[in-house]
Order: C-alpha cells, then structure tokens, then sequence
C-alpha cells in the first residue's frame, strides 16, 4: 500500500522516492534539499554577519545561530539516509521487535525536546509484535517523530492496534496542524512548512525499504498517518530458524550501523575527542564535542543525544549526578566511559550496574564495536 493524502475531499499521491533509477523523482529531491539547506545556512550567515559587524552576540543570538547550523546538518545527514535507505542492495534481518516498547522508548528518550516545544504526547499503545528490522524500525519511529513534531500545534496522538484477522499492526500519529506564522512588525511571515519535506520522504523511503504500508490524511485542520506493520503469530515465530530471525549480540552487532544516531562526546583533552570522533567517523552518527560535563549537562537541557561517551579524567560527583539524572529519566541509557590506559574494552552490564568501557588504547580498534553494541541494546 502506498501513500497517499487526503486534503479535504481531494486526493493525491505524492508518491515515495522509489529504490532504483527515477531521474524525475531524485531531481525534485534534490531541488528539496537545497531548498531546505539553504534556508537555515542563510539565517546563520546574516547573524554571523552581524556579529562580525557588532563585536557582540547575546545568549539568544548565540542559541539562534547553533540552532540554523544544527537543523542544516540535520538536513544533510537526512538526505545522507535517504541515498542509503534507496539502496536495492541494502540488506534487513528480520527481528521480533515488540512495536509498543520500541515506540515508547523513542518518545521517552526524546521527553526533554518534546517537552521544550511545548508538545504533549499521549501514546495508547496496545502490546504487539512485528517482525521488522530492528535499525530501520528505530529510525522509522524517530523519523515520524521529527516530521511530526515540525508540524504539530500542542499535542500528538499515537495509537497501536493489532489486526489480528489479517496478521497486520496499525501504528497511528494524529495531531492538530500548527498555525501558520503570523507577521511581526511589518515583517513577512515565514513560508509555512511543507508536509512534503526532505524528513517526510525520508519517512516514505524508510517505509517502502521496509516493504511497510504508509497513508497520510490532512482533513479539517488534523493530519493522521498510518503504517502497518506485518505480525507473526508465535507459532510462527518459533518455526523460523535463527539464520532467518536474528535475536542476539551477533545480529546487533553484524546489522547495519544505525546511521542517524545523534552522540555526544565528553572529553577535555582535544586529541581525545578528535581521536573519538576520527573513529566513529564512518558509523553515519551525529557528533557533538564538548569540553566538560556542565557543557554536556547545557547541551543535553532540551534534548537527550542517543548516548554519551565521556573521558575518564572528567569521573566525579558532578559526573555521577549528571549520569544519574539521565537514567532516572531514560533507563538504560547508554554510557561509554573512556579509560586512561590500556586496550582493554567491555559492553555495560545492567546486573551488576556496570557502564561500557574502552581503553585509550583501544579507541579506534573496539569503540565503534562497543557503541554499536551499546545502541542495538536501546531498540
């Protein structure tokens, strides 16, 4: 089942970005990506043009400017997964992934942004599972989140039915549209955002790579979209031989890099973090450096990354306080610590209340291993 919307009584197709040659197609992506690039690039360059002629840059100016840079990398990384996700040759396991949990942890473990934009989310999640690849469903559900959350007004409805006659689960999100932009002080307003925007086609690619229905309704003012997803009863399941259903270390750690992740890491020596980042440079992540745990603690403030690495030497009570205020809201949120010395490594282990560890001298060797690790174990 394709996409398609309906816009009062009216119908289009807007159709996904098909896997494969449609010269038609990745030109007009392409014309929408620099649109969406451009515009956030722009706004950066006029205030650094004004600083420059200032000398001067308040706080807000300052959030502002880090803002328009970090949506305009958010657009390159999006357009960076939609050539991946397009992929004919892109290879998907196939995993029993229990959709409510999956879901509720992605709208947990994003509570802090929701909260700062001022939206409500209200999940009614009935327990299912579905048989999925565990990265692409992880993207898929953050992906609608990041679509949804551009366009809402003050609330998003999520809702999970099991069709259990037809062997199909319906995830739902329903929200109120956003009111247009209104002008100030003789400004024009800004443009509206379109729904069909560089994120939504990546939302359409992720479906149709993962051979997942996806419908979108725009009716009164409120958008709804679908996805069904395929279940498997557990007879099913338990007839399906561990080469086709992958639930274990090997198969998080032999898929597909879960390109997209957001990390950050917490370091005050530079050749530590260029040394971190150099490693995990091929993983597709999202990295930020910061150069001690109160900047981490600001930079986390409105909203959490995917997980955090930090530098042995910056251990102390402010850095027990700072990781124990992240899983008393985010359980299991993964830690990566940075031991001064030696090549040993280790995966965290929840029973014993240990977080993961890597050397100095093993960074580039087993630290994209480990995160890899590390991450499979959030979905």
């Amino acid at each position: 089942m394709g996409p398609s919307e309906t816009v009062g009584n009216a119908v289009s197709a807007p159709g996904h970005i098909a896997a494969g040659p449609d010269e038609g197609r990745w030109r007009l992506l392409i014309a929408e990506l620099g649109a969406e690039i451009a515009h956030p690039l722009t706004a950066a360059l006029e205030r650094i043009h004004a600083l420059i002629s200032s000398g001067r840059i308040d706080r807000t100016g300052l959030r502002s400017l880090r803002e328009e840079v970090e949506t305009a990398r958010q657009v390159g990384m999006t357009a960076q997964l939609l050539a991946r996700f397009a992929n004919e040759r892109l290879q998907q396991s196939r995993e029993r992934v229990a959709l409510a949990d999956s879901l509720q942890g992605v709208l947990t473990h994003r509570k802090r942004e929701t909260e700062t934009r001022g939206i409500v989310l209200q999940p009614v999640l009935k327990p299912v599972d579905v048989i999925v690849d565990g990265s692409l469903a992880f993207s898929l559900l953050n992906t609608l989140l990041d679509w949804a959350l551009v366009h809402a007004k003050s609330r998003i409805d999520f809702t999970i039915d099991a069709q259990s006659w037809k062997s199909r689960a319906q995830l739902t999100c329903r929200f109120e549209l956003a009111t247009p932009a209104v002008a100030v002080d003789g400004a024009s307003a800004p443009a509206p955002r379109p729904l069909d925007s560089l994120t939504w086609r990546l939302l359409e690619q992720t479906a149709a790579t993962m051979n997942l229905g996806l419908s979108r309704q725009v009716i009164d003012g409120a958008a709804e979209v679908r996805i069904e997803f395929a279940t498997a009863a557990k007879s099913e399941i338990d007839g399906v031989t561990m080469v086709d259903l992958d639930e274990g270390f090997d198969s998080a750690i032999n898929s597909k890099p879960l390109a997209g992740s957001h990390i950050v890491v917490v370091a005050s020596r530079r050749e530590v973090r260029a040394r971190v980042r150099d490693a995990l440079r091929d993983m597709g992540l999202l990295i930020d450096l910061v150069g001690s745990i109160d900047e981490a603690a600001d930079f986390c403030r409105d909203g959490l990354p995917h997980a955090i690495i930090i530098e042995g030497i910056l251990h102390g009570e402010r850095c027990t306080r700072f990781c124990a205020e992240i899983r008393a809201e985010v359980p299991g949120f993964p830690f990566i610590d940075i031991i001064e010395q030696g090549r040993e490594f280790s995966v965290s282990d929840a029973q014993r209340g240990e977080r993961a560890r890597v050397g100095q001298d093993a960074i580039e060797a087993a630290l994209p291993t480990v995160l890899m690790f590390e991450l499979s174990k959030t979905l």
